[in-house]
């Protein structure tokens, strides 16, 4: 058995890509995109059609509107060769407006209902794990609108998400490992802080922990791994979220795979006070996190940085 066979007795495989052609390769049981994933997927010959045709069949209408559009277009074509959920993410320019940021999830929804998508089952709305983001994904959930809270680097954002009843969130593993790389500079020591020792996995471990002893059903998927070795750290955790290269390198190891997060384990040490966070308290535990004030304030720049070229690319094809 190869170690991605392995890890699905206890995770969910999540492929994270916009290339859907490479989904029927790897057999993920759902799939995530972003911005990010989309622009770059545009850019290859074979997926270049799909923003012609976009841009083409809509024209006229205003551009946030062709954007999810193409993204729905994507999302359904990901639907058609998997078997379970895709997640399709929000202008992250929306990151702090509330009202906004719900209007845009409600439109995306709509627009995959009229593709024929069944929404409760097949479809996560992402959405930035800011304070504004997690309030609009409470009011999302409560009409039954399931979302996918993303750019997650710190406790009190995962303890948050979970008091907003969100259906899942994504701690992003590598840009926090990235970080604190970063921050340490030459007195970095990666063999010291691989595996268990990473503190993009130390993260995510202590967040599945808090949620499975608190019996919090909010489910908890890994993102933005770097190495294949922050993947097997949190094998069985909820569902893990992959890039098509680090799902072959899974694929190609034959070597065995220790199942290293329990629930079960987790949920009969009751160790952790259980949190709660007004809006103030939450701004300031933020705060209070450098790593994640920072990696959140960069995460939301990017994306809203790549949803600008996708739009540039909209209009050039419109010319």
């Amino acid at each position: 058995m190869n170690q991605l066979d392995a890890l699905r007795q206890w995770t969910t495989v999540v492929a994270d890509t916009g290339d859907f052609k490479q989904l029927a390769i790897s057999k993920p049981q759902d799939a995530t995109t972003n911005p990010s994933l989309i622009l770059k997927a545009v850019q290859k010959p074979e997926y270049r059609p799909l923003l012609d045709e976009a841009v083409k069949k809509h024209a006229g209408k205003p551009l946030d509107e062709v954007i999810d559009r193409l993204l729905v277009r994507f999302g359904a074509e990901i639907l058609s060769i998997i078997p379970g959920r895709v997640s399709t993410e929000v202008d992250a320019r929306l990151s702090f407006d509330t009202a906004a940021t719900i209007a845009r999830g409600e439109r995306i929804v709509a627009l995959y209902k009229a593709e024929g998508i069944d929404t409760q089952k097949r479809l996560l709305i992402k959405v930035a794990s800011t304070w504004e983001g997690i309030q609009a994904a409470r009011a999302l959930e409560q009409k039954g609108i399931r979302t996918n809270l993303t750019l997650l680097f710190s406790f009190a954002q995962a303890v948050a998400c979970a008091e907003a009843g969100v259906q899942l969130i994504s701690p992003f593993v590598g840009r926090i490992y990235d970080w604190y790389k970063k921050s340490a500079g030459a007195k970095w020591d990666e063999a010291a802080s691989a595996g268990v020792n990473d503190p993009g996995v130390k993260s995510v471990r202590e967040i599945f922990n808090y949620y499975k002893q608190h019996g919090i059903k909010t489910e908890v998927m890994g993102a933005s791994f770097r190495n294949v070795g922050q993947i097997q750290a949190l094998a069985g955790c909820d569902l893990l979220t992959i890039s098509p290269e680090l799902l072959a390198e899974l694929a190609a190891n034959d070597a065995p795979l220790e199942h290293a997060l329990d629930a079960k384990k987790a949920a009969a040490t009751a160790t952790m006070e259980k949190l709660s966070y007004d809006e103030a308290g939450f701004r300031f535990a933020l705060n209070e996190d450098a790593m994640a004030t920072e990696k959140l304030a960069e995460g939301i720049r990017a994306f809203a940085a790549d949803a600008v070229k996708l739009e540039k690319l909209m209009q050039e094809s419109g010319k």
